[in-house]
């Protein structure tokens, strides 16, 4: 009885693919149920723009998972950039708008700005540029 724990020892391809069935088959399982945000556009280029004005961006966008989608936060670059979303949960296949406003009574010149999105998903960045003129 020892030789023959000797030689299942020896051949790993029985157990290794056991192992390997078991991961596929728990991977599946784990990622299968999750929302999903999707967005039509993941960038907006709002052009010119003088110095002081607020500017109003919409992201539009949909659930594409099988679970509901609950969006818990946005982080900004700076305190020129504020963000409003829904705070209600988002049912699968439903859209929704993510809606940033940017106010350029601080900066100027060329703007490139980074919003990320924290859910229940996996974390999604959104981004806006534009020129802010004097």
């Amino acid at each position: 009885m020892q030789n023959k724990f000797l030689i299942e020892i020896k051949n790993p391809f029985s157990f290794g693919r056991v192992f390997c069935l078991l991961c596929l088959l728990a991977c599946s399982v784990f990622t299968k149920a999750q929302p999903t945000l999707s967005f039509k556009k993941y960038k907006e280029n709002f052009g010119f723009v003088k110095k002081g004005e607020v500017v109003k961006m919409e992201f539009h966008f949909t659930n594409t998972g099988n679970q509901p989608l609950i969006i818990t936060d946005a982080k900004v670059e700076c305190s020129c950039t504020t963000v409003e979303f829904p705070k209600q949960p988002v049912a699968p296949n439903q859209s929704g708008v993510v809606v940033v406003l940017f106010d350029t009574k601080t900066v100027y010149d060329r703007q490139d700005r980074i919003v990320e999105l924290l859910s229940n998903a996996k974390p999604v960045k959104i981004r806006f540029k534009g020129v802010v003129l004097k």
